[in-house]
């Protein structure tokens, strides 16, 4: 739960980098965008590429 937790706040981290929202949002809203990015990304994309806590690192950053 926990390492779900950091990966989808890095996740989310990493995406709000790409779009240049990653500073406005917080690390909450972070790990939010991260999560649901995730399961939008892998629901949408599959689950290819490399894959940290079960999440599958490239769909997931998409996702979000």
């Amino acid at each position: 739960m926990l390492w779900s937790l950091i990966v989808g706040a890095i996740i989310g981290a990493i995406a709000g980098a790409i779009t240049n929202r990653g500073e406005s949002m917080g690390w909450i809203s972070n790990i939010i965008a991260g999560l649901i990015g995730s399961a939008i990304g892998q629901a949408l994309l599959g689950q290819w590429g490399p894959s940290l806590a079960g999440m599958a690192i490239i769909p997931s950053i998409i996702g979000a």
